[in-house]
């Protein structure tokens, strides 16, 4: 954790989460991030992340992800799974990764709605619970429906590329911010990168004037 600008107490506690559906630590701090809102007075705004812009529309299987980079895959999930499963968060038999450009564009949209903010566990869940390719617009649509919101108007947002722009604007915050990596977590000027501990994010959030609910 490095301390970048002194907190601003003149507005209302804010955490930003640089993240992205398909980083499996990033689903893990997910669990984190909501113990964070029972226990802390704060807001969360979700920064969209561009993580992986290579992996075509079809997907790519992990093996052809990590190809080269000496990491068994088989011992990987297993691992994974276990670390999920301490957390409370179920983990499925993953075996691809998907462009998760279009699902930032549905979110982006989403939180603005009523009961919105349910997009984000529900991306979550269907990539790395279903193994659910997270650039099909009928998967998105599909998952859009499956929290209460209008599935004709998802699809003309995403087909639209309506939102394209916002999720552009939360690239150009991580890039001018300096953040290189996912999950990133930074509020009142302070942040911390990769898959804190609960411990190691509530302290962040207290030294930033956070108060306990």
């Amino acid at each position: 954790m490095r301390d970048v600008t002194p907190p601003d107490c003149s507005v209302s506690l804010q955490l930003e989460v640089f993240s992205d559906y398909v980083c499996p630590w990033c689903y893990l701090g997910s669990a984190r991030v909501s113990r964070l809102q029972e226990d802390w007075e704060i807001d969360v705004r979700i920064v969209h992340f561009p993580l992986h812009l290579e992996t075509p529309e079809e997907g790519q299987s992990l093996q052809q992800l990590f190809a080269g980079r000496n990491v068994d895959v088989e011992q990987m999930q297993e691992r994974m799974a276990m670390v999920m499963r301490a957390e409370g968060l179920k983990y499925g038999e993953r075996s691809m990764t998907y462009n998760s450009h279009r699902a930032q564009q549905l979110a982006s949209w989403a939180v603005g709605q009523d009961g919105g903010e349910a997009i984000h566990p529900a991306l979550f869940v269907a990539y790395f619970v279903e193994n659910v390719n997270l650039a099909s617009i009928d998967n998105l649509v599909a998952i859009a429906a499956g929290i209460g919101l209008d599935a004709d108007r998802a699809g003309d947002i995403l087909r639209s590329r309506r939102y394209r722009e916002a999720v552009s604007a939360d690239w150009e915050r991580s890039r001018r911010l300096g953040v290189t990596g996912v999950p990133t977590y930074r509020v009142g000027g302070a942040e911390a990168v990769g898959a804190q501990p609960y411990e190691v994010l509530a302290k962040l959030v207290q030294e930033a004037g956070a108060k306990r609910r």
